[in-house]
């Protein structure tokens, strides 16, 4: 049988002797680490870890005693901590308008096993997309909407996603303002990709507010949605130079390369438990090579 994996993301206070505390405790549990990669915020006090640990074959720990001793070391130390075992793929629902870059790539990554999750479902306010989710054998939902219904068709997607369990919900250029009742049923379970190198040029339409003040670089932004448009915690960026012979047009098409790279980024880091959110900043743990 293959040995069980846990990853444990644990964020606190910083305190002496915590990175001690917790390996310490994996030792005495019959854990062997694999990683354990952390990062103290000495301006805030915090602590952060990523740990990931195998259990040794003699050890017969269910889940709800691993946790049950994990909450009094937690108590102990004041920390607020996560735990994956790696026994089963995250489903993910794709959000999408008219653009069809981003659900091209993530479906592409997703087929040749790239992205570690199921994709269950490419949903729509139009129907544009539907045969690029039905080339890649992916259910296709229409859900259209407009100001007057905005209410319901967001409650006929909350039960469409809960019934479904979709753990992780991918805006790739879903053109629709999510309302907060929505966005606070999935905290920091939204991931939005933004067609700027935020905070520079929120909102529509960047490319042409970008050419207008002749920006040496471009860049795109992938983040968590939260109440606030476009200011949730950021996951991943990037950005390419551009010279004053740019055009709109060509900002928008280096742009949509880059906003493929940092969307798919940014989804893959959720996917491997790599992102601990404090208040509006995600602290992102790079790959460890597992």
């Amino acid at each position: 049988m293959k040995p069980q994996v846990v990853t444990f993301l644990i964020k606190c206070p910083d305190q002496k002797g915590i990175v001690s505390k917790l390996t310490h405790f994996f030792y005495q549990e019959g854990f062997n680490l694999l990683s354990a990669q952390q990062y103290t915020n000495s301006i805030d006090n915090m602590f952060f870890m990523r740990l990931r640990a195998e259990a040794d074959e003699e050890v017969v720990l269910s889940k709800e005693q691993l946790e049950e001793r994990f909450t009094r070391l937690a108590a102990a130390y004041d920390l607020v901590w996560h735990v994956d075992y790696g026994d089963r793929k995250q489903k993910v629902a794709v959000m999408v308008s008219h653009t069809s870059h981003n659900l091209y790539d993530l479906l592409h990554r997703h087929k040749e096993g790239k992205l570690n999750c199921e994709i269950s479902m490419v949903v729509s306010n139009h129907t544009k997309l539907k045969p690029v989710a039905d080339m890649f054998g992916i259910p296709f939902y229409h859900k259209p909407v407009n100001k007057d219904t905005k209410q319901e068709q967001e409650a006929a997607l909350i039960d469409l996603f809960d019934s479904n369990e979709i753990d992780l919900i991918v805006m790739a250029r879903y053109m629709q303002i999510l309302s907060n009742d929505f966005i606070n049923h999935y905290p920091n379970r939204i991931i939005n990709i933004h067609h700027s190198f935020l905070p520079a040029f929120q909102g529509a339409n960047p490319y042409a507010r970008a050419y207008e003040r002749g920006v040496k670089l471009i860049g795109a932004t992938a983040h968590y949605a939260t109440e606030d448009l476009d200011e949730g915690p950021i996951i991943e960026q990037d950005v390419e130079r551009v010279t004053h012979e740019s055009t709109p047009k060509t900002l928008k098409n280096i742009g949509a390369d880059i906003e493929t790279m940092v969307l798919a980024r940014a989804v893959k880091c959720h996917l491997n438990n790599q992102i601990i959110v404090d208040n509006n900043k995600a602290i992102v743990f790079p790959e460890t090579g597992e």
